[in-house]
């Protein structure tokens, strides 16, 4: 008997889930969702059947070929990993009776008020890294890669979406006698720079406004066809309408946002096809957007056929869409091929963020991908550093045991697995490496692997490249080596010229910044002085208005300045970002500058503000600021 996963009790000895049949009731007054999940395993059990749980409550247990009950143990639960749920199974089937608990850690639920609509409540999962567990009993590792089939019973007013296929909807009472919504497929449109988007919804049964109080309830129908590990189960319920942007797309938002969505999300399709070029065909059949409430605590999540994106993408000129051609990446690099286990997180994120900058340049040129790379060299410095203290959370191949994954998330195993990849990308040349890319891609279709297997891999198909570069540095050494590829660039060198040349006086003119895009102004103001002048920043503030700046990369870059200063002309507005901001991307530079400040007015505002705050913020993303709190006191 040995673990397949440090963050997991599924034992090598027993059989690995193959399918999950769940059936859910959402209770949005308790804050529960109840039901069933029926697991068939790849082969029989033979005695003992261990699964993950945390915070859940178990109800029972029957041999679901028999209906037999099962005795079952739930064990005190450890920290991290939660409570094990040792099954006395024989057999190849199991149905688990069980309900969450109302802070359930993959679950946030939102009052009518905390949404774009202020209509319904909301409810959203994000189970990465290892929070499918406290969602329904399973063996939650990505080793364990699922199938899975879901009834959601939901208010009638409500809409469901799932990381699975819609099969349908069954509505279990009458409509009632009026309703609030509006027209099932109402046109919407919206205009942009002359440019109209037209956006018919395809709710076409969608359910009228209303509280969903009372018996009016419906039931949403799933299925995944294909085996995903069980962080990408994911499950979103609220004031939901969608539209078609494309052939294989739609996009889901609150009914307020739809029409902006569907602008700036509209080239999705021209992402797909441009992507197929690069790692071949698209597996998953659609590729579907949900806008989340501004909560939802990170930039995107990449279930198949249902992306989860935050609000702040939707800044009416599409120039943070290269967040959707990461998540869209993940469609190879992550659903496709997974990690096996957190501590090889790098083979997902490493090569989605290769991955990703390879289709901004196809659609953005090359000038665009080069910039965000410098944005990821600066982040990951940024990093290397911040992990002084603790060097062995740079290394690529992580060992993480005991190690809460969510505490340390950071930007080295996108950033650093990129460069790893440009190095043999280099080495090799484009066109050898695209031919390897895919070749990868095909052989581990499907599966979960780790760092040793792809090692593996690449020595076999590229003769001699551990003689050539050190993989074992790379793989195992913390910060980074001494042949990373950095990027070059002539727009980026006199950006970067002009930002380090701020302390001895050098300003930026009307001319050196008038063919600037987001890009440049967030290299400039990441790479100037974090502590300034009060009145050097009321000057930057006067000239390029940063404070009032609708594209979050440039407003919270200044900010961040304007908190490690102290600057308390920026604070209401600092406030008033951490109070409608839930993304940790940039949570996080902003309470971290406040408590490095070294002002007691500036730290006791970022406490004030958190304890303001916290009810808003994703239980990760609560966990994660409290920790910045508690380490700056």
């Amino acid at each position: 008997m040995a673990p397949l996963d440090p963050h997991s009790f599924t034992d090598s000895d027993q059989p690995l889930t193959q399918t999950i049949h769940l059936n859910l009731h959402v209770d949005f007054e308790a804050k529960v969702i109840s039901g069933s999940a029926t697991l068939e395993l790849d082969r029989p059990a033979n005695g003992v059947l261990d699964l993950d749980t945390r915070d859940l409550h178990i109800d029972g247990a029957v041999d679901s070929s028999t209906g037999k009950p099962i005795t079952f143990e739930l064990e005190k639960p450890v920290p991290i990993k939660g409570s094990r749920l040792r099954l006395s199974l024989i057999g190849r089937s199991v149905t688990i009776s069980f309900r969450t608990s109302s802070s359930a850690s993959a679950l946030q639920w939102l009052e009518p008020a905390q949404t774009e609509g202020g209509k319904l409540p909301y409810v959203y999962t994000h189970c990465q890294a290892i929070h499918a567990r406290s969602v329904f009993p399973c063996q939650d590792t990505p080793r364990a890669r699922i199938r899975y089939t879901a009834d959601v019973n939901i208010p009638r007013s409500a809409r469901a979406v799932m990381s699975a296929e819609h099969v349908g909807r069954v509505d279990l009472a009458p409509p009632p006698a009026t309703t609030t919504g509006r027209a099932a497929g109402e046109l919407t449109t919206k205009k942009e720079d002359g440019e109209e988007v037209a956006c018919r919804r395809e709710d076409e049964d969608a359910p009228g406004g209303g509280g969903g109080g009372g018996g009016d309830r419906a039931i949403e129908k799933f299925r995944m066809n294909q085996p995903i590990p069980p962080y990408l189960v994911a499950l979103a319920v609220g004031d939901i309408v969608s539209c078609r942007i494309g052939p294989r797309s739609q996009v889901y938002a609150e009914p307020s946002i739809l029409a902006a969505a569907a602008f700036e999300f509209a080239e999705v399709e021209s992402m797909i096809s441009q992507a197929e070029s690069l790692f071949g065909p698209y597996d998953w059949e659609e590729f579907n957007v949900l806008v989340l409430p501004p909560a939802f605590p990170y930039g995107g999540m990449e279930h198949p056929r249902m992306v989860f994106l935050t609000p702040a993408l939707v800044v009416g000129d599409r120039s943070l869409v290269n967040v959707v051609a990461h998540e869209l990446a993940h469609s190879w690099t992550g659903n496709l091929v997974t990690n096996a286990t957190a501590n090889d997180f790098w083979l997902n994120e490493g090569f989605t963020t290769y991955a990703e900058r390879r289709i901004v340049e196809k659609i953005a040129g090359a000038d665009v991908a080069a910039l965000q790379a410098a944005i990821g060299w600066d982040h990951l410095h940024q990093e290397i550093e911040r992990f002084k203290d603790r060097p062995q959370l740079t290394r690529l191949r992580g060992d993480l045991e005991g190690v809460d994954p969510d505490l340390v998330f950071s930007t080295v195993p996108y950033e650093k697995g990129f460069l790893f990849l440009r190095r043999l990308e280099n080495e090799m040349g484009r066109e050898a490496f695209d031919i390897f890319l895919k070749k990868y891609i095909s052989r581990f279709r499907f599966q979960s692997i780790t760092t040793t297997e792809f090692v593996d891999f690449l020595k076999v198909n590229v003769s001699g490249i551990e003689h050539r570069i050190d993989l074992g540095t790379w793989m195992d050494g913390e910060g980074l080596p001494e042949d990373a590829p950095r990027t070059v660039s002539k727009v980026l060198d006199q950006v970067l010229g002009l930002a380090k040349g701020f302390s001895s006086g050098v300003h930026v003119s009307d001319s050196d910044c008038a063919t600037w895009k987001w890009e440049e102004w967030q290299i400039y103001l990441d790479n100037m002085p974090q502590k300034m002048k009060a009145a050097d920043l009321r000057e930057l503030d006067q000239r390029f208005q940063f404070s009032k700046a609708k594209n979050l990369e440039i407003l919270v870059s200044f900010l961040t300045i304007a908190a490690n200063s102290a600057f308390q002309p920026c604070f209401p507005m600092i406030v008033r970002s951490l109070m409608t901001i839930g993304r940790m991307k940039y949570l996080r530079p902003l309470y971290s500058g406040l408590m490095a400040s070294g002002s007691s007015a500036a730290k006791e505002l970022a406490r004030k503000t958190f304890a303001d705050a916290a009810p808003r913020y994703h239980p990760v993303a609560r966990a994660v600021i409290q920790e910045v709190l508690d380490k700056s006191k």
